[in-house]
């Protein structure tokens, strides 16, 4: 029998069940994202290489004093404890000693309740897609990260309205005219959630906490104003032993919900919202990525456990100093770079943070020349960031040394050197 040729929606060659034009549809968004350079795929560092890119801030994934802290706590373990969780936290994923993380953790950052989830991404889709109500309005932040658009696109919120980057000025203009537009609002019959970031990923700046709080407590003086605020890129870095910005700012009072994620300075996995007590049984029954997926099993629980003696007993005091030290070295060090008028090449950086950005309309080329030198940092390009935003991220780690910042200096020097000249208007 003749064969025929596969007709619009039949099966492809080779991937049974897969209709054809699906696999053709999603070649071809993988091409588009190509040519845009905008194409993201997965690497393995180098073993020697020198780390300048990760959220390993205190370096404690690499620390011998945590390794051997959390084999102390898993080898510890009687035989009957499993390390599985078993399933949801609601079904055979609980324990004791999880609700005792959780209340530790809730003790160290002046929090009344603490509600475990598995990742940052999966606490804020949780938090922004059951809390605010129908009607209620959210203000958020314009860099405020995917997962919070994602909770916010599943969110029963009446409206959603953008205020410019940690923007003072911006806050009061957008919650001044929706108070204008609603008179519940201005009642206290609905609720306006702000949410925010004590200090961003991209730029490392920190954000004008206490500036918001007075325009909110100015504007809403019924109370009806809520703060949400990640603090995924503070947590164990800023504050008091690594407690967060809001508790240097001391406004932890002030906050509706904190986030305190452990995938970055901690050198752990999930999150933790700190919350009162009644949002933290809210969540437990609304929020659909705690319910609805597998608890954290006792490994990961005993890592979290690890970070947090770390941080309570201030051992991890000296790694923040360091942080500083080198964020000192780095910032000064970059300031003596020699960049020629026709190049391309700006620093951002705030003070203290551990991030810099090094702005340049090549920023591919300048990752790739550093990376050949063994040096691991990253070009972050659209869509990860808006267009005309391009840049080389550096981040430091207390277990980077000065030598290694100067060889980092150096390269990038070398680098200014040999490029040539290319102009661009967004910088």
């Amino acid at each position: 029998m003749a064969s025929t040729p596969h007709a619009a929606g039949s099966t492809a060659p080779g991937t049974p069940g897969t209709p054809k034009g699906l696999v053709d549809a999603l070649t071809e968004a993988l091409e588009r994202r190509e040519t845009k350079s905008a194409r993201r795929r997965l690497t393995i560092l180098p073993q020697n290489a020198i780390d300048f890119s990760s959220n390993d801030f205190l370096s404690l994934s690499t620390s011998p004093a945590y390794r051997n802290r959390y084999l102390a706590h898993v080898n510890n373990t009687p035989e009957f404890f499993p390390f599985a969780s078993g399933g949801s936290r609601l079904l055979d994923g609980n324990s004791a000693y999880a609700e005792e993380l959780e209340r530790f953790v809730a003790d160290f950052h002046n929090a009344p309740t603490a509600l475990l989830f598995n990742s940052g991404f999966d606490a804020n889709v949780g938090v922004l897609s059951s809390i605010p109500q129908p009607g209620d309005l959210i203000l958020y932040d314009e860099l405020i990260h995917a997962s919070v658009h994602e909770g916010m696109r599943l969110s029963r919120a009446g409206s959603r309205v953008m205020f410019d980057h940690s923007c003072p000025t911006s806050l009061r203009a957008a919650l001044g005219e929706q108070i204008n537009n609603d008179p519940k609002i201005q009642s206290g019959a609905r609720n306006v959630f702000i949410v925010i970031e004590s200090i961003y990923s991209m730029d490392g700046d920190i954000a004008p906490i206490k500036d918001f709080v007075k325009i909110v407590d100015e504007l809403l003086p019924l109370g009806n104003g809520h703060f949400i605020v990640d603090e995924a890129h503070a947590t164990g870095v800023f504050g008091p032993r690594g407690a967060g910005v809001v508790q240097e700012f001391g406004v932890q009072d002030r906050m509706f919900i904190r986030l305190a994620t452990f995938g970055k300075a901690l050198a752990s996995h999930g999150a933790m919202v700190l919350c009162g007590p009644e949002t933290r049984d809210y969540l437990i029954n609304y929020a659909r990525s705690l319910i609805y997926t597998t608890a954290l099993g006792f490994p990961f629980l005993a890592s979290i456990r690890t970070s947090y003696e770390l941080l309570s007993s201030g051992e991890t005091e000296s790694l923040q100093r360091r942080v500083q030290s080198l964020i000192g070295h780095l910032h000064t060090r970059l300031a003596s770079l020699q960049i020629r008028q026709e190049v391309m090449f700006e620093v951002d950086h705030f003070p203290n943070s551990p991030i810099f950005s090094l702005r340049t309309s090549q920023p591919r080329e300048l990752a790739s020349f550093c990376q050949k030198a063994g040096l691991i940092v990253r070009a972050i390009m659209p869509p990860t960031i808006p267009d005309g935003k391009e840049r080389v991220r550096v981040c430091l780690h207390a277990g980077n040394t000065e030598e290694e910042v100067d060889t980092l200096v150096r390269t990038i020097q070398s680098w200014l050197d040999l490029v040539p000249a290319k102009r661009d208007a967004n910088l």
